[in-house]
């Protein structure tokens, strides 16, 4: 029995999750917005505590590997490693657009189907990558403005168009059509579950020393106005 500690801090929801062997036995979450750093250890805690599971009985630490919020990535990155390093087990890092896509469970979804999962990156912009409905990739992860419609190409195809994720609620209210589909509209540890395990069974794993999250873009920092006096 392999237990994965899983955490997913790519948006404003702060979610951990342990699985056993590829399956969900324990979740909670937080949907306070900007929290993961006060959060994020006592939702570990109260994870660990609702399986009796101790800390020290994990096989491996999970995490979202982004695009997503920096800072929420940073927190989930450094909480992550720490355990990691105290415990001499393995690190492992799932991209965040393929974890939404995993929480697309239809079993309506053909394979020639589109799922496109997309994370809110401010204003009319998202982080997004394609997918087809096998969860085969077809396109590298990407900041895409959605005031154009960037899913014009595919809507011409019989296909259906399965969406998911904070950002797909801006592409879904302004570019609605009767091929496209919205799915769950957040992400979750839960998601993660079945991939962990196959990252971990296949041993792929994380160099803990030089590991950092795609980010994708550099930090949202604005300067004060004020003038300063030195």
């Amino acid at each position: 029995m392999a237990y994965i500690l899983q955490l997913e801090t790519s948006t404003d929801v702060c979610s951990v999750a342990i699985s056993a062997s590829g399956s969900t036995i324990s979740i909670v979450e937080s949907l306070e917005p900007n929290s993961h750093t006060e959060k994020l250890t006592l939702l570990i805690i109260e994870c660990l505590a609702k399986v009796e599971i101790s800390i020290k009985n994990l096989h491996a630490i999970c995490i979202s590997d982004g695009p997503g919020s920096y800072t929420s990535l940073r927190v989930g990155s450094s909480v992550a490693k720490g355990i990691c390093y105290s415990l001499k087990i393995p690190l492992i890092a799932i991209d965040s657009l393929f974890i939404l896509a995993h929480g697309i469970d239809n079993p309506t979804i053909l394979p020639e189907d589109y799922i496109i999962p997309m994370i809110d990156a401010r204003r009319m912009e998202v982080y997004t990558a394609f997918f087809k409905g096998n969860l085969t990739q077809i396109t590298s992860t990407q900041s895409l403005i959605i005031e154009q419609d960037i899913l014009h190409i595919y809507k011409g195809e019989k296909s259906t168009i399965h969406l998911c994720g904070n950002g797909a609620i801006k592409y879904f209210e302004k570019h609605y059509s009767d091929n496209v589909r919205l799915f769950h509209t957040r992400t979750s540890a839960d998601y993660m579950s079945k991939t962990a395990f196959e990252y971990y069974e296949n041993k792929q794993f994380q160099d803990l020393a030089y590991y950092t999250p795609n980010y994708l873009k550099s930090p949202n920092i604005t300067k004060s106005s004020k003038n300063l006096i030195l």
